[in-house]
């Protein structure tokens, strides 16, 4: 008998959950009504940051970022090639340049000595990944931007629940302390999940009344705006003044935006995911604490240092395979894996690398040693809250005996 599949993510969806999305399909407001609102401000209250902004996808998210930190053609923006394309494919949406550092040699995430030397006068921002919910340093990389003027945007998405530590204060990723904007996912695979949907967290007014113009479609109802706009009626002539201005259904198109909205249902399975946020990392550190007693004892193996400063979300647990204790290839260990029931990924094949990067930056193998070398040996393996303790004996069980 085949052994059951066992992906290497996935989401927690109870019947309170349910029972939240059905509430919002019986109410009248499917779309854009007050389950959005309610999200992000839930969304605040775990974060303690000032405001959020929510949104139909992580990749949109990241777009929007982009545009309100005014990154424009000619502008740089300093990424990591270990991550998912969106963070470098939305510095290429706002007709800017994406500018790899390679990451710490012993680490995942971005070596802030790259950074350092990638800076120019063209660079316009940082954004930073919190690789497999692991936090970067975040306030020596904010000092670094504040130095040089430039705009952090934390790519955050794998680390909704993650925590880092600052003069003996636990502060939660998504706070903006040291960062401009952060941005989630609440892709199923994430630590919550909508379906599909994002956040923008920022603790700058400027910054977020934008974002909520921009999400749709550049266009504003309310606020000081349309008031402005009927002061500066006052000093036109009369043929060019808008009399409809200050008319209740008047709206005004004041930048390009895009609809970027993501609708009350999926912000109803968000509040209601919210809410078991805390017990969902437990559970996915308890399982990699249990991951690393185990792989720990194995020569095969190179696991991650835990840091004291620094709880990661444990949005991915990765192996890293010394290959020259092993007489298979990462190649053929995958195939076994998966052959054997186990849903395991790459987490990822490095930006710069892709063909598209590839053929239009003239990138090759050898020009971010540290990231290649990180993917060459890398395996992503199944964690996520819903795995029993029967599910991790059996994965470790499974991934020992194909090694050795």
């Amino acid at each position: 008998m085949a052994k059951k599949h066992i992906p290497y993510s996935h989401q927690s969806i109870d019947s309170g959950d349910i029972r939240e999305v059905v509430k919002v399909l019986k109410s009248g407001w499917i779309t854009q009504g007050p389950k959005i609102k309610e999200f992000e401000h839930a969304l605040c209250h775990y974060t303690k940051a000032k405001y959020a902004v929510a949104v139909c996808n992580g990749t949109a998210a990241l777009h929007l970022a982009c545009l309100a930190a005014d990154i424009c053609p000619g502008d740089e923006v300093i990424t990591t090639p270990l991550t998912f394309v969106a963070s470098a494919n939305c510095v290429l949406y706002a007709g800017a340049k994406p500018v790899f550092a390679d990451i710490e040699e012993n680490g995942f995430n971005i070596d802030l000595n790259q950074i350092v030397k990638r800076i120019t006068k063209k660079t316009k921002a940082i954004l930073p990944v919190h690789f497999s919910g692991l936090p970067y340093h975040c306030e020596e990389l904010y000092k670094i931007a504040r130095k040089h003027r430039l705009t952090v945007i934390e790519d955050a998405c794998h680390a909704l629940g993650a925590e880092y530590k600052v003069g003996g204060r636990w502060l939660k990723i998504g706070c903006c302390e040291h960062s401009d904007m952060a941005v989630f996912s609440f892709h199923p695979v994430k630590s919550i999940a909508t379906g599909e949907g994002a956040a923008i967290m920022t603790n700058r007014k400027d910054i977020y009344e934008k974002l909520l113009m921009l999400r749709t479609h550049g266009i504003t109802k309310e606020g000081m705006t349309l008031k402005d706009q009927a002061a500066d009626n006052e000093a036109l002539p009369s043929k060019k003044k808008n009399k409809d201005s200050q008319a209740p259904w008047y709206y005004e198109m004041q930048m390009l935006g895009y609809n970027y909205r993501m609708t009350d249902m999926q912000c109803a399975l968000g509040i209601s995911q919210l809410k078991k946020l805390d017990g969902f990392i437990n559970k996915r550190r308890q399982i990699a604490g249990y991951y690393d007693q185990k792989f720990g004892q194995s020569v095969c193996f190179s696991i991650a240092e835990t840091t004291s400063d620094r709880k990661s979300a444990r949005h991915l647990y990765i192996i890293r395979l010394r290959l020259d204790a092993i007489s298979k290839t990462r190649r053929e260990i995958f195939e076994e894996l998966r052959a054997l029931g186990l849903g395991v990924q790459i987490h990822y094949l490095p930006v710069h690398l892709q063909p598209y990067y590839r053929d239009r930056f003239g990138y090759k193998r050898g020009s971010f040693p540290h990231a290649e070398r990180y993917y060459d040996a890398a395996i992503s393996i199944p964690v996520f809250p819903d795995l029993t303790k029967k599910d991790q004996a059996r994965i470790v069980d499974d991934i020992l005996k194909t090694v050795n």
